[in-house]
């Protein structure tokens, strides 16, 4: 779309206008030991949670992604995505009655499920993915009803139809993948140049006419500042070729304290909602400090923004321009907290969706958290289950399956206490309803064409046979 200069300049300053907080309606927890329908254990079954959220409006489904499993890419876990039911009340916004109602694995081409262990234990070598997945962001084409993907191992987009599996997979910049200097890749961790360890493809949306896919980098590349980079990329994939066309550099607010994104959602066609956090509040790890901020929703724009294809976003006397960036948080999502949760907000919020409009013309939008399984592990790799007392705010560490034998969490000190009280991390659920003009812009996905073309071929059918009836 191209802009006149005073549409241009009316639409960054709309950006850089402050936008109003939207209203938080209210919240639910999922306990974490819901399992999905292959049952409840660790390694096969218990509910990952939210890596992403997609709600697909032709449908009227909601999906939720969970990633590479329990510990971290060490444990065997075939990776899935869920279809679940919510209940909305569409005069007030507030969801209730979660429910799991498909779980679908990931298999590739030839019928194999995709894991989410490394690629060195699926593959047979860092430098080969195999068979190795780590599913972060999910959308669903509305063109075709196919899911599309994103992969952090890659970092890479694919498209799978609604089965689970693989169609194919869209061809990621090479400057994006974590090439080594002396040849080859290193997909189990960090190259020399390329995405950071479990930092690749983390957010993703759909544009709303179904044709380009949007993937976006947790945060800044090894070869880009890494873990005191403060750009990010966005890459726009044309959705017929699976080629990327453009890229674009985010900057983030701070690069303290393991912050990047981990959610991207489509407005319209160049305005996005992105969710940035921390690595802080309450989790699986040992990152719990009693308080979590920094976990916020900012709108963005990418009209007037540079392609930086082929430009080193941190090289000295670079020139470009990032994509706009309203600084005034659109969502704070640690401002509401559960009593599940000890009053403290979920240490990763990852999920991030449109939902459906309400009775008065706002619109639902719903964030959710990756409680990581509720599973941490030790030096040595070995899996321990993390249980949680929201009374008193306190963390242990118990033999999966178990609650005998625990320690301190992220200790090895014994816990000699009652574990009455004690539950796994939960999964939570945010309601918020944004007004027409708070989410001004907004443009729903298109409808999938199936159903027009299939009444449009019949109008035709009928025509044809009416002609025929009079010639």
């Amino acid at each position: 779309m191209k802009l006149t200069s005073l549409a241009a300049a009316l639409l960054l300053a709309a950006v850089a206008a402050p936008a109003s907080a939207v209203s938080f309606v209210n919240g639910i927890a999922i306990p974490g030991s819901t399992g999905d329908l292959f049952g409840s254990s660790v390694n096969d079954g218990r509910l990952g949670m939210f890596s992403d959220i997609y709600y697909d409006s032709n449908r009227n489904e909601w999906w939720g992604l969970s990633d590479r499993g329990p510990g971290g890419g060490t444990l065997p876990y075939d990776v899935r995505v869920q279809r679940f039911t919510l209940d909305v009340n569409r005069s007030t916004g507030a969801i209730s009655n979660f429910q799991v109602v498909d779980t679908i694995k990931f298999r590739n081409g030839a019928g194999t499920v995709l894991g989410g262990q490394f690629p060195s234990t699926l593959g047979g070598s860092a430098s080969n993915l195999g068979t190795a997945f780590d599913p972060e962001g999910i959308v669903i084409n509305p063109l075709t009803g196919h899911l599309l993907v994103s992969d952090e191992y890659g970092p890479s987009l694919y498209e799978f139809d609604r089965s689970g599996t693989m169609i194919r997979a869209f061809n990621t910049p090479q400057a994006l993948r974590p090439a080594l200097t002396a040849g080859g890749y290193n997909y189990d961790g960090d190259g020399n140049v390329g995405r950071r360890t479990n930092r690749g493809f983390e957010g993703l949306a759909i544009s709303p006419d179904g044709q380009y896919t949007f993937a976006m980098l947790q945060s800044a590349m090894v070869d880009e500042g890494g873990a005191n980079g403060v750009y990010n990329r966005i890459v726009k994939f044309d959705n017929a070729s699976g080629e990327a066309v453009a890229q674009y550099a985010y900057r983030m607010e701070t690069a303290a304290q393991g912050r990047g994104i981990s959610a991207l959602v489509a407005i319209n066609e160049h305005e996005f909602m992105v969710l940035e956090r921390n690595n802080r509040g309450l989790g699986a790890d040992a990152t719990f400090a009693g308080t979590a901020g920094n976990k916020n929703v900012y709108l963005i724009d990418l009209a007037g923004a540079t392609d930086v294809t082929g430009i080193d976003l941190d090289a000295a006397g670079v020139s470009f321009t990032a994509v706009s960036k309203n600084p005034t948080p659109f969502i704070d999502l640690a401002a509401n907290s559960l009593p599940e949760t000890g009053g403290v907000s979920p240490e990763k919020w990852e999920g991030l969706a449109i939902g459906p409009q309400l009775d008065d013309g706002s619109w639902l939008i719903v964030a959710g958290n990756d409680n990581d399984y509720s599973v941490t592990q030790n030096g040595s790799a070995v899996q321990f289950d993390v249980l949680f007392n929201p009374l008193t705010q306190q963390r242990i560490q118990c033999p999966l399956g178990s609650t005998e034998g625990c320690t301190l969490h992220a200790s090895t000190t014994p816990y000699s206490g009652s574990t009455d009280g004690f539950e796994l991390i939960p999964g939570v659920l945010h309601a918020y309803r944004a007004s027409p003009a708070e989410l001004a812009g907004y443009t729903a996905p298109v409808p999938e064409p199936t159903t027009w073309a299939m009444l449009g071929a019949g109008l035709a059918l009928i025509d044809a046979v009416a002609r025929r009836r009079v010639g």
